[in-house]
């Protein structure tokens, strides 16, 4: 039987660890990348504050061609820096990191859109019995089969993000 731990002598199995300069190349390469990301990220985020108007405005003011090419070059930012930032390196943990967060992204928008999807139509089903009481066997029947349907894209959600953390492709 062959030890697990090298002995003192020197007979058992060795180990090679990357030395201080790849340590440090390794290290300087995912903080560049994890900046990256981040900043793209947040130039994202600027950029999207500011593509939902609350109300109409009496006199727009004239869009100027670098509000309007902002968005469009935050995506293609976005775009162009997830893929390098995700294959980096063999062995990197950008893919199982970004698989996470996508799982995470799949299953809340599911969560959310069902959500709000199935509280629309509860509540159009309670002011249409509240209007026609004799309709109510009806309504309820067409509410619940309404409510199966959406909820099944949730669990749709929720497949996604079990292949992505336990099944994921990119991963090999």
């Amino acid at each position: 039987a062959q030890a697990i731990w090298p002995q003192q002598s020197g007979a058992g199995p060795r180990h090679s660890f990357p030395s201080k300069p790849q340590q440090l190349a390794k290290m300087t390469r995912s903080a560049v990348l994890t900046c990256a990301v981040l900043s793209a990220g947040a130039l994202l985020v600027a950029s999207m504050s500011r593509t939902f108007v609350v109300a109409p405005q009496h006199a727009p003011a004239p869009a100027t061609a670098a509000t309007q090419a902002l968005p469009t070059a935050a995506l293609s930012a976005a775009a162009l820096v997830t893929p390098m930032a995700a294959h980096a390196a063999e062995g990197s943990e950008w893919i199982p990191a970004l698989s996470a967060v996508g799982a995470g992204f799949a299953i809340g928008l599911a969560a959310i859109g069902s959500g709000v999807g199935q509280g629309i139509a509860s509540g159009r089903c309670i002011d249409g019995i509240s209007r026609q009481p004799e309709v109510a066997d009806d309504l309820r029947g067409v509410l619940l089969l309404s409510l199966a349907f959406m909820e099944s894209l949730t669990i749709y959600g929720l497949v996604i993000a079990l292949v992505l953390l336990f099944a994921n492709p990119l991963i090999k």
